[in-house]
This record gives C-alpha cells, structure tokens and sequence, in this order.
C-alpha cells in the first residue's frame, strides 16, 4: 500500500475514533529550520485529522514536543517542560502528550524517557515521520505508551502536506542527512545519511507555494552543497537554483546550510546570476585554528574559508555573511581561540550564532581527551559575542540612511504598532505601516541601524 494510502486511511480512523469533537493541537519545536519544517508536516497532518491548531497549551488535547539533540540545553528544556505537564494529564486523563524528533532518534533515548515520564503517551523520530496518523491512531485506542524509533532512514516519503505559518515565506526540504560526521555533531546518526528528493519533486512544490502567492522560499538540508551527488551527480545545486530562479510568482530563493568544503565556484556563480537567489550565505566556521578544524573532522583550513569568502566578495559584492562558532572544543587552548577571534575580525561577519561546545553521546568528541573546563568556556564564549556584537553594530551602521527592499513578513513580534520584515541580506527591520503590506515588497529607508536589527520609515 503506498504511503499516502495508508496515511489517509488511518487520517480517516483517528477522525472516527475521535467523533471529529473539535480537538486541538499544539506543536512545541526546538532546533534547527529542518525540525520546523517537520513541526509544518505534523501540523499539516494533524489538521487532516480533524484537530485544530491552538496557542494554548492548557487548552490542547494533544500536546506534542518536536525535539532537538544538537546542544545539551535543548534536551534539558525538553525534559523540564515534559516533566511540567503532569498536572494537565491528572486535570485532563484524556490529553495526549507526544515527543519527537531527533533526540528521540538517539538509541536508547525514548526507553529512557518513557521511563523518566510514563504518562507520555507517544514517541517516535525522524524516520517515522510519515507514520504520524498510525502511531496517533495507536495512541488514541491504546492504554500504554506506543513507542517507534526506526533504525534505518529507509527511503523519502513524498506527499506530505505542510501546513505552514505564514503566507510569506516557506521552506522547502531537497535533501535529508548527512555524510560529514564532524566529531561534534549528532544530525548523521539521527537524521540518517544523505538522501536528495528529485528535482522534479523540489520544483512542483516551488511552483504550487507560487501558486498560493508565497513570495520567499528557503531550501533547507544539513549540507545543500552536496545536492544531486547521490542521484548520480548530472543534476546539482547551481542546477537546481538555476530552475527555482526561472518560477514565476517566487521573488526570492535563500538556502541553508552550506559547508565550506562543498562550495564550489560553480555554485558562486549560479548565484550571481540568478537575480531572485538573495545576497546572504550561512557558511558555518566553527572554529578559527587548523589545530581544532582538524579535530572537527572539517576537511578545509583557515586559508580555505579565507579564500573562499574572497571569491563570495567578489563575485557577490555586498554579499552578507554569517556563521555558526563553537567554543571550548576538547583541547582548545587559548592560543587556538585566539586563531578563532582572528578569523572573526578578518572576515566581519555580519552575524554569527556561538555555542560552548557540548558533548553529545555517541560523538568521537565525547570521549575526546582535554575536555575544557565549563568556565574557561564561559570566558571565550563572553569575549567573542563582545567581539561579534561590536562588528555585526559596525556593519549594520553602514545601512544608516541607506534605502533597501524589505519582504514584509507582517506585525512585528515586538513591537505590534509596527511592521517588520527582512532585505535580502537576511537583515531584519521595523518600520510602521499598513498590515496590508504583508507579502509585499517596499523600500525602507533606514533612521536608527542597531546591533541585531535596524529601524526604518516607509519609502512611498
């Protein structure tokens, strides 16, 4: 039976099971933009069933957390905001509590939490997403805990229908996993190896989020440099950005992430070319020293990246630039963080996210010899957002009285007596005007640039 068979079959038990009585759902998501994009597919799914989307946790009937294993602190959120809910399972006996996601695809992980809180009433990860209607099903007519990790990434499932936040902008999944193995990082063991969707696949979904009046797509994968390499390697990334560029309606074409290792030149070019492909790249650092690059698993040097941002700047002038730094790696000295804070200043990126390192079980860096202790991590994670915060201020000051195109993304989250929306270097500004700009694109002169963000007023 096909998957999609199978899904609206079981779509139509849980509506019968549950007398379509008007449940509600909300959806929890940590980590990354691929975890959100899942969190669109629950939902999408959900609302098939009958449920309804709520803001308000005390009013769900199911409550489902979409988890992340990157960073310890995710975990620990997870497990201090699961524990929370007991209290709402005694008041409402009938209230589903699911968990998701990548942690759970960690071996061993779901046993123990289910251990930990067995008033959880379902789990599963990353590669039994589809599986969602059935393993619900389950949930609902059982009285234990159902539970269903699966080892193996298997193939990818299409006809999944996100239901996505806004109307704007809107991500699109072209590969899954990843070949890289960093010592640091969790995502291959848990998101399984490198698998790209077809192009024709990837483009029909560009094409119906045109249709729908979407105006900013992202394409997301753990290394989208690497696309098509697995299909035989005729059709790759500048191939696929050169086919999204040519749909109509689409105004804009961002992509994250892309690793130094795989950014070829021929990719550079098909993004000078490509008018709608935005001015703004997320390459990830991690860390300035050859020493500790070496350590990561990287595969490039500091004069690699160095020379590959020279490239980007020439090809792309004006081109923004950010990254993601990791302090405190086993045997970093401060020698080798120095290389990290020089590497900051010669490249000015724009902005970066930095992390203390944390082991994550089942990495060679988690029993890596010369863990660094969490204070001197502390220090360095300190002494670099003070470096970065005083460039990314340097650099957004260079926008002051400039007028730049903004997507208008809708009512500020901060500020709901003004708009905010994003350039096309991925900078994000506040502006007043009208809700019925939403979607649109405008001309924001900017009065007030700050370190994160930057003000502005309406060009008419």
């Amino acid at each position: 039976m096909a998957i999609r068979e199978e899904q609206l079959d079981y779509i139509e038990a849980v509506r019968q099971l549950t007398d379509d009585r008007n449940l509600k759902y909300h959806i929890v998501t940590y980590g990354c933009q691929m975890n959100v994009h899942d969190s669109e597919k629950l939902a999408g799914m959900l609302l098939e069933m009958g449920y309804q989307e709520t803001p308000n946790i005390e009013e769900a009937d199911l409550i489902l957390f979409n988890t992340c294993c990157v960073r310890e602190h995710a975990e620990q959120r997870v497990y201090g905001n699961v524990g929370a809910l007991q209290p709402y399972k005694r008041k409402k006996p009938n209230l589903i509590i699911g968990v998701c996601g990548c942690m759970m695809q960690q071996k061993g992980a779901a046993e123990e939490l289910i251990k930990k809180f067995p008033f959880v009433d379902l789990v599963f990860g990353t590669h039994n997403l589809h599986h969602f209607p059935k393993l619900l099903y389950e949930a609902l007519s059982a009285e234990h805990s159902v539970v269903e990790v699966l080892d193996e990434e298997g193939g990818i499932i299409e006809g999944l229908r996100p239901h996505r936040a806004t109307g704007v902008s809107a991500y699109i999944t072209i590969m899954y996993g990843c070949n890289n193995f960093c010592t640091y990082c969790i995502v291959p063991y848990v998101r399984g190896r490198e698998r790209s969707r077809k192009p024709q696949d990837i483009l029909d979904e560009a094409r119906e989020l045109a249709q729908q009046g979407y105006k900013e797509i992202t394409l997301l994968g753990q290394n989208v440099n690497s696309y098509g390499k697995d299909l035989g390697g005729e059709y790759l990334f500048p191939d696929l950005l050169r086919d999204v560029n040519k749909i109509e309606g689409i105004e804009r074409i961002r992509f994250v992430t892309s690793h130094p290792k795989d950014l070829s030149q021929d990719l550079i070019d098909m993004m000078a070319e490509c008018e709608k492909v935005c001015e703004h790249i997320h390459l990830p650092l991690q860390a300035g020293s050859d020493r500790i690059l070496r350590k990561m698993n990287r595969h490039y040097t500091r004069e690699d990246y160095l020379k590959l941002v020279d490239r980007l700047r020439e090809r792309i002038p004006g081109i923004a630039i950010t990254t993601d730094i990791i302090v405190g790696f086993p045997g970093e000295t401060e020698e080798d963080f120095q290389d990290t804070l020089d590497m900051v200043k010669r490249v000015q990126y724009d902005s970066a996210f930095t992390f203390m390192y944390s082991p994550r079980r089942g990495t060679p860096a988690a029993t890596m010899p010369d863990q660094v202790d969490e204070d001197v991590k502390k220090d360095r994670l300190n002494r670099l957002i003070e470096l970065q915060t005083e460039i990314s201020k340097a650099k957004n000051q260079q926008y002051l009285d400039r007028v730049v195109e903004v997507l208008v993304e809708g009512v500020s989250k901060n500020n709901p007596e003004k708009l905010s929306g994003r350039t096309r270097t991925n900078k994000l500004v506040h502006f007043e005007g009208d809700e019925g700009l939403t979607g649109q694109l405008v001309n924001v002169k900017i009065t007030l640039p700050k370190a994160w963000t930057l003000d502005g007023v309406l060009v008419r």
